[in-house]
């Protein structure tokens, strides 16, 4: 339905896994219908499931060459504490052993007074802003953040 209207689709996340009880085989069902009918889809992975939930990926019969990976803590979205960026680096190290060459990025509870912390982890593709997008004030200042880290780049 919203082919003609996007390029990117989250297929994943945690709030469709803990309340509509999708499950990682969903999850890699998804992605396939995405990635057939052209769009890229974001798949969104957490721990401690995020082995099980990338195995699934790769039994899936669909290869989306430009399927992006976006790390999400539950603890972060749910207690609204962020992750150590050391300890996010970790873990986008981790996926990518699983998923070799696919780009990660980090969400869990970014905000503009830690936006910083993130931008420069050399593990992570991109951010990926959750609730602090919903506020134009917020998210203004989380993008004036990165576009002033990534100049000279």
């Amino acid at each position: 339905m919203v082919k003609d209207l996007v390029e990117y689709v989250i297929i994943g996340h945690s709030e469709r896994r803990r309340y509509f009880h999708e499950t990682s085989q969903d999850v890699a069902g998804k992605m396939s219908e995405a990635s057939d009918v052209g769009l890229i889809p974001i798949v969104c992975v957490d721990q401690p499931y995020a082995k099980s939930q990338l195995l699934a990926l790769n039994d899936s019969d669909s290869d989306s060459k430009e399927m992006i990976i976006a790390y999400g803590p539950v603890d972060a979205m749910t207690v609204r504490i962020p992750e150590p960026p050391i300890k996010a680096a970790e873990t986008a190290r981790f996926i990518s052993q699983i998923q070799p060459g696919r780009p990660v990025i980090y969400g869990g509870s970014l905000e503009p007074d830690n936006v910083q912390d993130y931008v420069h982890v050399p593990d992570l593709a991109g951010l990926f802003v959750g609730e602090a997008s919903l506020d134009v004030g917020s998210f203004l200042a989380i993008c004036e953040q990165i576009a002033g880290a990534m100049e000279g780049k």
